[in-house]
């Protein structure tokens, strides 16, 4: 049965196929580890995440349901507990007790439940309804986009390298491509099957998604009355830069583009440029811009311009017709918000976490970079390399005997004849590299790789559960967060510091059957103005009448210094 567990009957019941529905059954409890997460919950079914009914099945013959499975991994994810091995570390009976059992399930249990629920396949589905109602509730219309790779250190799937940035590296990685809106918010989340690019993944994957299932409906009548109208405006760095695509965007879907510009060399007279308030995290910034129509593959294209203190100058495109100045500046340099996005939830929710490791076999008509083109390649710039640094060294030896006395000129010419010699022989090397790389196909199907490289990948479906569950979490806590003073905490760190602290506290729990009510007492925090932010808080949940899933318990916060 386990440590901590006391409802012997219904488990034995549950073993025996012979339990329906495991009861929801509270107890009171005093000094609760992790009582402050019950805190979370108004939040996370206000995000949706009893929403997952509709696409999947009930598991049955089991002591932990589905609802017990779910609301278990999002208090873990929120009690920062990022795999079921942690779990050997918290008392099981107390956690329990916040789930209404009497005891939470072990790591092989766990484990066994995901499976069967990761089974099912339902996971895209839900994501995609989820993130149509936030976009629904939210009114997006820009959307950022950017990739995040997670990188492989197994030794049985075979994963195309990527550059990962943070390392400064090129290793095996999986690249997610995020959807998120300009303060942070994830709506969903894509993967590459090799390596592919961003601009390859938006054109075959993010964009029909977005028009069909996410994006907010745009009639084709308003299309037509007003020609500069865009269904959308998409938001990314320097990766996704194409004029040729940002031509076929607008033309084909009418998709707006918000990007940074490259190979920007000219410099605007600074006579064109103008000072701006631009509101920035609810502060005041000056900015000076300006703004000129360019052309690029016959497309007419806004170029906005905002001049550093020490002159430098940050180019922006977009094919966005409706955004003002202000705005433009407001949203692409708002796009460090989903690197912020980034840096949290790799943190704090160790988005990189996947709690299996399923090869597949990847589609062998799917096109990827030949292997030995790619060699060649390498080796052609090392080639190069050296060829570069010989050269450098020639030009020197040359300095050197001019302005050298005339009894060292045969030193000096011995040293320049070796180093010519060198570099003619490297030459002759790089001339037979780049005849045999002409032989090679720059790409080919994933069938004609050598068997030894040929590329697979992950299964990625447990991997998208528990996305949509930390994304679940993420949207929670930056909800709670902003139920919280703003005018006593100034930084954002501030606030989800305390955001945490307040999931960690302890608490009493004290149902009321007859009443229909469960109290949660939380205890007092480390100082008077966080207690006074905890007390309003406690309020305002309070007032929004949530009843705990699975009963039909009112939930009512305290603070219990009060």
């Amino acid at each position: 049965m386990g440590t901590g567990a006391t409802r012997i009957e219904e488990r034995i019941a549950a073993s025996r196929g012979e339990l329906k529905q495991t009861p929801i059954r509270f107890e009171n409890c005093q000094s609760l580890e992790h009582a402050g997460v019950l805190l979370m919950l108004p939040a996370l079914l206000a995000q949706g995440l009893m929403d997952y009914k509709p696409h999947y099945q009930e598991i049955e013959d089991v002591y932990y349901h589905l609802d017990t499975t779910i609301l278990f991994l999002s208090f873990m994810y929120l009690c920062r507990i990022h795999n079921p091995e942690q779990l050997r570390h918290i008392s099981p009976g107390e956690f329990g007790k916040l789930l209404g059992l009497d005891r939470i399930p072990e790591a092989k249990c766990l484990r066994a439940r995901l499976k069967q629920i990761i089974q099912q396949n339902k996971s895209e589905q839900w994501g995609m309804t989820q993130a149509s109602k936030w976009v629904k509730a939210e009114g997006t219309t820009i959307y950022y986009i950017d990739g995040h790779p997670k990188v492989y250190c197994g030794d049985q799937a075979n994963l195309g390298k990527k550059h990962i940035s943070r390392l400064k590296l090129c290793m095996p990685a999986i690249m997610e491509f995020w959807v998120n809106n300009h303060q942070g918010m994830p709506y969903f989340v894509v993967t590459g099957e090799v390596n592919e690019k961003l601009g390859e993944m938006l054109s075959t994957q993010i964009i029909p998604q977005l028009k069909q299932q996410v994006a907010l409906p745009v009639s084709e009548q308003d299309l037509l009355d007003d020609p500069e109208l865009p269904r959308f405006t998409l938001t990314f760095d320097r990766e996704g830069y194409s004029p040729k695509a940002f031509k076929s965007y607008w033309e084909n879907d009418r998709i707006a583009v918000l990007t940074y510009n490259k190979n920007v060399k000219e410099k605007w007279p600074e006579s064109e440029f103008h000072e701006y308030s631009i509101p920035v995290d609810g502060n005041e910034v000056k900015m000076e811009l300006a703004e000129r129509e360019i052309e690029l593959e016959g497309m007419k294209i806004r170029e906005v311009r905002k001049k550093t203190k020490d002159s430098h100058q940050t180019s922006i495109l977009t094919t966005n017709r409706k955004l003002s100045l202000t705005w433009i500046a407001i949203y692409m340099f708002a796009r460090w918000c989903q690197e912020n996005f980034f840096k949290y939830l790799r943190q704090e929710y160790d988005i990189d976490r996947m709690m299996y490791y399923l090869v597949k076999q990847i589609n062998e008509g799917v096109m990827v970079v030949n292997p030995i083109y790619s060699k060649l390649t390498q080796t052609i710039k090392k080639i190069r390399e050296k060829i570069s640094r010989r050269q450098a060294q020639l030009f020197l030896l040359n300095e050197e005997n001019i302005n050298s006395v005339l009894e060292t000129s045969p030193h000096y010419m011995k040293k320049q004849i070796t180093k010519i010699s060198q570099i003619n022989q490297l030459k002759v090397e790089e001339q037979k590299l780049l005849e045999e790389r002409k032989k090679q196909p720059y790409k080919i199907e994933v069938k004609n790789m050598p068997e030894n490289i040929r590329y697979t990948k992950l299964d990625m479906e447990g991997k998208l559960f528990q996305n949509i569950i930390k994304m679940i979490c993420y949207r929670a806590e930056t909800t709670i967060a902003a139920l919280l003073n703003s005018e006593i905490y100034k930084k954002q760190e501030e606030i989800r510091s305390l955001v945490k602290s307040i999931i960690k506290s302890k608490g009493d729990i004290f149902p009321d059957y007859e009443q229909k009510i469960l109290t949660i007492k939380l205890y007092s925090l480390s100082n008077p103005r966080d207690n006074r932010a905890l007390e309003k808080l406690c309020e305002l949940l309070t007032d929004s009448e949530t009843i705990y899933p699975g009963t039909n318990l009112r939930l009512i916060y305290k603070l219990a210094t009060n």
